[in-house]
């Protein structure tokens, strides 16, 4: 039997809990199950690496942490391991009931950052729920956080730095040739910083979308599909103008502009991962997950592509 191609599929934490949902445990279930449904169908063609992102999640852990004032907050990076253990149990359960013949592994992963990393001085991940302008004033002057406008509303922000390495890929590649479907690299990795006596844990959330592009090219993927809630990836984005891009080069991606908050993250990961693996990248709704491998909705991107423009 040929052996199929390694796809690394990263999985947005807002597709697990959409945007304004209450951040409920069964809420959750069932939009991870509709989830499951489509990764499964992705197992037909491909050996399947599961990535998935921690937004919403790792900011509820951080509001839940602070409601107990008698003890010191936990740092970040445990509740990134914390939510890798929570979406990953969930996932495991809802794959494993969608394929009972796989095997389903989660893997708890370390992510090393350069503690350097500029990041670390201009915070832009978005983490928790929601807030009015209010809201957020009185939690920065509670808890000492920051926000930053999301839309109309407000979310909390912390540094994402660069994913250097993962520390485990070695584990990971291990799994893949079992032919298991791994989960891994959950909410981005847990960002750990390398000293003269080892690893440390650090303040920081790591973009989910870096760290699969970087894990395809450690484990050498032969494509990485981003799964979000955006049909395809738009030039001139809310405005008379805006078209979708059907498919594209890393070089045409590498001259346009997306935004740094959202759509740049995903484009710049697939258009790395491309351009050093010569693999194939696709971004698009998690519904039409094998339509955008086959570009056939989505974008799809490729070294040799078609004219840029839908």
């Amino acid at each position: 039997m040929a052996i199929k191609p390694t796809l690394v599929v990263a999985l947005g934490g807002n597709a697990l809990l959409k945007r304004g949902e209450p951040l409920e445990a069964n809420i959750q279930r069932k939009n991870i199950e509709l989830a499951a449904k489509i990764i499964a169908q992705l197992t037909q063609r491909w050996r399947v690496v599961l990535v998935h992102g921690n937004g919403p999640q790792v900011g509820l852990l951080a509001l839940q942490n602070s409601a107990y004032p008698n003890v010191t907050a936990y740092p970040l990076d445990i509740l990134g391991a914390e939510s890798q253990g929570m979406i990953g149990y969930m996932l495991q359960q809802a794959l494993k009931n969608q394929l009972p013949q796989r095997e389903i592994s989660v893997l708890l992963t370390q992510v090393e950052v350069d503690a350097r990393d500029p990041a670390f001085h201009n915070p832009t991940k978005y983490i928790g729920p929601i807030y009015d302008n209010a809201q957020a004033r009185i939690l920065q002057t509670e808890k000492g956080w920051e926000f930053k406008a999301d839309g109309s509303a407000f979310r909390r922000v912390v540094p994402s730095p660069k994913p250097k390495r993962i520390v485990e890929s070695d584990a990971i590649s291990t799994l893949i040739a079992r032919d298991h479907l791994v989960i891994c690299n959950g909410g981005g990795g847990v960002p750990i910083v390398e000293r003269a006596d080892g690893y440390h844990g650090i303040e920081a959330v790591i973009d989910k979308d870096l760290s699969a592009a970087l894990l395809a090219q450690q484990i050498d993927a032969d494509a990485l599909l981003i799964l979000t809630d955006a049909d395809a990836v738009y030039l001139d984005w809310g405005k008379p103008t805006q078209r979708p891009l059907a498919q594209v080069s890393p070089e045409e991606l590498n001259e346009m502009h997306f935004d740094a908050g959202s759509m740049g993250p995903k484009v710049a990961a697939c258009a790395d991962f491309v351009t050093h693996c010569h693999g194939i990248a696709g971004i698009g709704s998690l519904q039409e997950g094998l339509a955008i491998l086959d570009g056939e909705k989505g974008t799809l991107i490729r070294m040799d592509s078609a004219p840029a423009h839908a």
